[in-house]
């Protein structure tokens, strides 16, 4: 823990002034164990403060390290959070537990697996929410791209969709299993390497007449027409509301990219 006690104060409007330096600041704070002040929370939004999603990232921290937490609420623009000892072990989250949303369950889990990797026992996580919505990762993106790659540093995490949950009616759900480390192994991206396959999916709820299987075709013949191949699978999955996606993976040399569209 860092002997410094006093509070961090983070300007929340600064730069794009969204809800990212809030989950950074509080996903940092109770790795170090430093206390942080964040104002002005996504001043910069049309609807400024916390939301569900920004609300369940800091009770998920404050859970996983018994934080004291003043301005935990719904709209509230300021949040102060004084960590405490990282624990491992089975935690369950609702991005709807406070309010109906279908706020992000990946920026929830992405918030906490940092802190999480250097508890001293294994953590079991179970996040329910938006889990393929727009402006944030889909949780695809977090089983192909992002955990594959932190795993490049000595990461191991397990990620599994147990429901696939679309905009606005939410109710999806992931699973993660997160071990301990002692240590990142420091690595560099800056080179891609030549690319060596793409494959992708195109995934449909509750939409019928074929809708997935033309998305498939469709992003087939794009990539073709870049002379570029792709393995491609096309499915239905079971959802509360009706939603589509294309998601394509590209593994290169030394790293994976994710490209997605959701209908």
């Amino acid at each position: 823990l860092m002997a410094d006690k006093d509070f961090l104060r983070v300007d929340g409007s600064f730069g794009e002034g969204g809800g990212q330096i809030l989950r950074t600041s509080i996903s940092l704070s109770t790795l170090l164990g430093r206390p942080v002040e964040v104002t002005n929370i996504r001043r910069n939004r049309k609807f400024p403060g916390m939301m569900p999603q920004h609300l369940t990232a800091v009770k998920a921290c404050q859970q996983i390290c018994s934080a004291t937490v003043e301005g935990a609420e719904i709209n509230s623009e300021r949040l102060a959070f004084t960590p405490g000892q990282i624990r491992g072990g089975k935690y369950t989250f609702d991005v709807a537990e406070s309010k109906k949303s279908a706020g992000a369950a990946t920026l929830v889990l992405q918030t906490i697996i940092l802190p999480l990797l250097f508890a001293k026992s294994e953590s079991n996580i179970i996040i329910r929410g938006g889990t393929h919505v727009p402006w944030s990762p889909p949780a695809t993106y977090l089983k192909q791209v992002f955990l594959p790659v932190i795993g490049l540093m000595g990461c191991q995490t397990f990620l599994k969709i147990n429901r696939w949950g679309w905009y606005p009616e939410g109710g999806g759900e992931i699973a993660c299993r997160v071990r301990p480390i002692d240590r990142l192994r420091a690595r560099q991206f800056n080179r891609r390497g030549e690319l060596r396959k793409i494959y992708g999916m195109s995934v449909t709820s509750n939409v019928g007449g074929g809708g997935g299987e033309r998305q498939m075709r469709a992003a087939v013949k794009q990539l073709r027409a870049n002379n570029l191949d792709a393995q491609m699978r096309n499915s239905d999955v079971a959802a509360n509301g009706k939603g589509t996606i294309i998601f394509l993976t590209a593994e290169f040399d030394n790293v994976r990219a994710g490209f997605s569209t959701i209908g």
